[in-house]
């Protein structure tokens, strides 16, 4: 049996920042048909394809727990992560994780949607991220693998799915 858990909404500040980068592509879009110049198009188009990108490869849906696996399902493709390859997963708040981790900086996308790809910390190093929120995270300690930092709906429920699995 597996269990499926949807990315969490977007907390205020992400939903907002969101929005803010919604008003690019008309804008860039009615740049370019005043300016009616190639230069100008092509910049739409990739602003399109970009955003395009961010939505179907690197902005997980929603995550399944099931026996053996986690899968990360994004709505282009999915990832599954062995339970095997884990040691160990819990929540943390932002609090504990900047106690714990420092500062970060983050490699990949940053406030469309929320935050994907790698996040560099001064404590920890290099871990992977997929985040909606910025109060309540997931944790996912991996055996010889970056850990997996996560903003599932309901997290304590899907700490202890993963427990259980383990």
């Amino acid at each position: 049996m597996s269990t499926r858990f949807s990315l969490a909404p977007m907390s205020p500040f992400l939903r907002n920042l969101t929005l803010l980068l919604w008003l690019l592509p008309p804008t860039v879009g009615v740049w370019a048909i005043a300016a009616r110049e190639l230069t100008a198009a092509v910049f739409f188009l990739l602003l399109i394809a970009l955003y395009g990108a961010v939505w179907f490869w690197f902005r997980p849906s929603h995550f399944v727990v099931s026996h053996d696996y986690l899968e990360i399902v994004f709505p282009g493709r999915q990832r599954r992560i062995s339970l095997e390859s884990l040691f160990r997963v819990r929540s943390l708040t932002q609090e504990t994780f900047n106690r714990e981790f420092g500062w970060a900086i983050r490699i990949g996308v940053g406030g469309l949607w929320g935050g994907f790809g790698w996040l560099w910390t001064s404590r920890q190093g290099l871990i992977e991220f997929y985040i909606s929120r910025l109060d309540e995270f997931v944790l996912i300690e991996r055996l010889g693998g970056k850990s997996l930092l996560i903003t599932p709906e309901n997290p304590q429920q899907f700490v202890q799915a993963i427990q259980a699995a383990l």
